[in-house]
């Protein structure tokens, strides 16, 4: 059984003991944590928290569990029911709430479970705020308010609609030109909340949907990352149906990831490259993407005249350069697209009305589309070690063997070469290491993965 308690919440498979993976008790503890945290932040008045949950079994039980530890502190509860992480972000915009909880264990299994933590602006806590709940939650020192003091749920069932009409009324988006284009998508929901509201923002905008794994009364179908491996039955049925493309997203749809007309992967790093292409295209000005990203973006970028810089992987990291640079689009390249004009928060809602937009009006297939693109290929790869191994230390290691190549020591270490790149990096979501690599084909990207995993192995063995 796992938990891991980190500045941007918690995670955890449900069952098992205390403190050992997201029991009932651990999910009151940090609940509690993190409203206490808000009591301190906004003394004397009325604190109110938004509250949504994906699609996976073990949402309804969480949830209740939040929303009581909550009002027993006096914190009032809106809660949208079945939502996504960014549809959750704008309500607590919307709301004015002082803070928001999304329940999902984002791209993680179906036994797996998260409080996601965001902040009065709707965005995903810092690493000072997050640092103070995990202190809050390791002192285990409550005050709960009185039986007159007690905090109130209210039920808010509308933020799905708000969400898909902030998005279709964005400038961007070509509301007309995507209905005219007569469009035939397949989404896959993986059986949560995008299976919800992509449908409802297709049937807004005049595209033909063919549901696959829509129904959130049931469990994943299938491993919930949008990755090539997990997509087959949606790449299967883009080809037997002949449908324009095909779409995936994550359980709470922050990420996004299309198949193309002949059901090949458009690649999960261009989903961000495609969106930014049509907005620069309308508006130039600067990119961010983290470390972990494709160097098309950068390449995109300089070309309309704009500025490409890369973050810290996370994406309180994205956002937090986003506005230092002042972008105009960013995001992550696992199919994470933030848009400032609609809020500071990766959402695949608007990542497929822009990509419809591209579309519609350059009148290109998908695996066109693609050729117009540089070429790259991102190997991904991951490694469970042993309790006993100190990453950081390993990390260090690696930086000094190639140190010639001047490497960065951030967020791990990123080694940049001729048209390519190797980066290593502990994750913030499981017990892992991360080797993500880059080249212009997939047999050197491939290499260079390979021969670092081989290095992190002969240096622990």
């Amino acid at each position: 059984m796992t938990i891991i308690k980190s500045i941007s919440g918690i995670r955890g498979t449900i069952g098992g003991k205390v403190n050992q993976s997201l029991t009932p008790i651990d999910t009151v503890k940090y609940a509690a944590s993190y409203g206490s945290y808000l009591i301190n932040k906004f003394p004397n008045k009325i604190i109110n928290v938004v509250i949504g949950r994906d699609g996976r079994s073990s949402g309804p039980m969480i949830q209740n569990l939040v929303q009581n530890t909550l009002i027993g502190l006096g914190i009032n509860c809106i809660d949208l029911g079945l939502s996504t992480t960014p549809t959750v972000e704008i309500a607590v915009i919307n709301e004015n709430a002082d803070g928001g909880i999304i329940v999902s264990a984002s791209h993680n299994p179906n036994n797996w479970n998260a409080l996601k933590l965001l902040n009065h602006k709707g965005e995903f806590i810092d690493y000072k705020s997050g640092k103070k709940i995990i202190k809050l939650a390791a002192k285990n020192d409550f005050n709960f308010c009185r039986e007159e003091n007690i905090g109130k749920i209210n039920q808010n069932n509308s933020y799905i609609d708000i969400h898909i009409d902030k998005v279709v009324n964005l400038s961007c988006v070509n509301v007309t030109l995507i209905k005219n284009s007569n469009f035939l998508v397949v989404l896959d929901g993986v059986n949560s909340t995008g299976g919800i509201i992509i449908p409802k923002l297709l049937n807004k905008l005049g595209v033909k949907c063919i549901k696959l794994f829509c129904d959130t009364n049931k469990d994943f179908p299938h491993n919930p990352e949008p990755l090539e491996e997990n997509l087959s039955e949606l790449s299967n049925t883009v080809i037997n149906m002949k449908a324009d493309f095909g779409i995936s997203v994550d359980p709470d749809v922050d990420r996004l990831a299309f198949i193309d007309e002949n059901g090949k992967m458009f690649g999960e790093e261009y989903s961000l490259v495609a969106c930014a292409d049509h907005i620069l295209s309308k508006s130039p000005g600067n990119t961010v993407s983290n470390l972990s990203s494709t160097m098309a973006l950068g390449i995109l970028t300089n070309k309309y005249g704009g500025k490409y810089f890369s973050s810290s992987v996370g994406e309180v990291n994205v956002i937090e350069l986003m506005k230092k640079k002042n972008a105009i689009i960013g995001g992550e390249g696992n199919g994470g697209i933030i848009f400032p004009e609609l809020h500071y928060g990766r959402d695949a809602v608007v990542g497929i009305a822009i990509f419809l937009s591209l579309l519609a009006e350059r009148k290109i297939k998908v695996s066109k589309l693609k050729t117009t693109y540089p070429k790259f290929y991102i190997s991904k790869n991951k490694m469970r070690l042993n309790d006993n191994i100190n990453i950081d230390e390993l990390i260090k290691d690696i930086y000094k063997s190639y140190i010639k190549y001047d490497p960065l020591l951030i967020d791990g270490v990123k080694i940049n070469l001729k048209n390519s790149w190797v980066h290593i990096r502990k994750s913030n979501t499981e017990p892992i290491i991360r080797i993500y690599s880059e080249a212009e084909t997939k047999k050197e990207a491939d290499t260079l993965s390979n021969k670092l995993i081989q290095e992190i192995k002969d240096k622990i063995n």
